[in-house]
C-alpha cells in the first residue's frame, strides 16, 4: 500500500484515473483505501432540477450516486443516501453561495461545490471544491492554453467548540495540468499536484464560514506560490540551462 501511494504521488494528474484503475485491479483488497486516499481530477455533473453543475468526489458519493449541493438530492436517485442535519445543511447552502463569489473573484469563472457532514467527534467536516477548465474551448478567458485544468480540493475538519474556540485542520490538494501549442514555443505540457496541511485554533465569534474562508484563502495563496516556484521556476531554469535563448547563445559564441 505504501508503494502504491508513493507511485500515485508521482503520476501526472491527467494519468491518475488510468493508474488508479490498474492498481485497483492489482490490489482489489485495498480498493477502499485507494479510493479514499488518492485524489483524482474532479468530474462534473448537472443537476437537472436546478439547472446547475456540481462537482463529483468521494465526499458527496454514496454507492454509485452523488449528492448535489443545490437540491440536496442524489443523482442517480438514491432512497437511503446519507444527508447532513438540518442545521449543517443550512450552513452548507450558505457556504456554496459565498464560495461561488470567491471562485468568480479569484478564478474568473469555473465550477465550485461545498459539502458538509457530521463526524464522530461532535464536530463536522467541510469539503470545498473548485474546478477550472482553462483551455481555449473551455472557460479559459485569455486563450493562452490549448488544454488546461485546475482542480482544488480543500477538506476542513472542524472540532467541537471549547470556550468559544474551535480547532480547524485544513488539508488542501491542487492538481494542475496545462498544454500550450503555438508557433513561438511549440508544444509544451506541464502537470503536477501539491498537498499541504494547516492547523489553527480560532474564535467562533465571527462564525465558521469566516474562519474557514480565511484559511482557504491563505492556503491557496501559499499553494500558488509553491507551484510557481517549483513547477514553473524549476522548469524555466532547466530549459534556459539546456537551451539558452538565442541572444544569450550569441553572446557566448567566441569571435572568429
Amino acid at each position: 500500500m505504501e508503494a502504491a501511494m508513493g507511485l500515485m504521488r508521482r503520476i501526472p494528474p491527467k494519468h491518475t484515473e488510468t493508474a488508479l484503475s490498474a492498481l485497483l485491479s492489482l490490489m482489489p483488497h485495498h480498493s477502499s483505501d485507494l479510493l479514499s486516499q488518492v485524489d483524482q481530477p474532479l468530474q462534473v455533473l448537472c443537476d437537472a432540477e436546478c439547472g446547475k453543475e456540481f462537482i463529483l468526489c468521494e465526499y458527496n458519493r454514496d454507492a454509485d450516486s452523488y449528492r448535489s449541493p443545490w437540491s440536496n438530492k442524489y443523482h442517480p436517485p438514491l432512497e437511503d443516501g446519507s444527508l447532513p442535519s438540518v442545521g449543517l445543511r443550512k450552513l452548507e447552502v450558505e457556504a456554496n453561495d459565498i464560495f461561488a463569489i470567491y471562485r468568480d473573484q479569484y478564478y474568473e469563472g469555473g465550477i465550485s461545490s461545498v459539502y458538509m457532514w457530521e463526524d464522530d467527534n461532535e464536530g463536522f467536516v467541510a469539503c470545498f471544491l473548485i474546478k477550472k477548465d482553462g483551455s481555449k474551448t473551455g472557460q479559459g478567458r485569455r486563450g493562452y492554453l490549448e488544454e488546461g485544468a485546475w482542480d482544488a480540493i480543500h477538506v476542513i475538519e472542524v472540532g467541537p467548540e471549547e470556550e468559544e474556540n474551535t480547532n480547524y485542520r485544513l488539508t488542501s490538494t491542487v492538481m494542475l495540468t496545462m498544454t500550450t501549442n503555438n508557433e513561438s514555443s511549440g508544444t509544451f505540457s506541464l502537470s503536477g499536484s501539491i498537498r499541504r496541511q494547516m492547523k489553527m485554533r480560532l474564535s467562533v465569534a465571527d462564525g465558521h464560514l469566516c474562519n474557514m474562508g480565511r484559511m482557504i484563502e491563505e492556503m491557496e495563496s501559499k499553494l500558488r506560490n509553491s507551484l510557481d516556484q517549483v513547477y514553473f521556476g524549476k522548469t524555466r531554469e532547466m530549459v534556459c540551462t539546456l537551451r539558452p535563448p538565442s541572444e544569450v547563445s550569441q553572446m557566448r559564441m567566441p569571435e572568429s
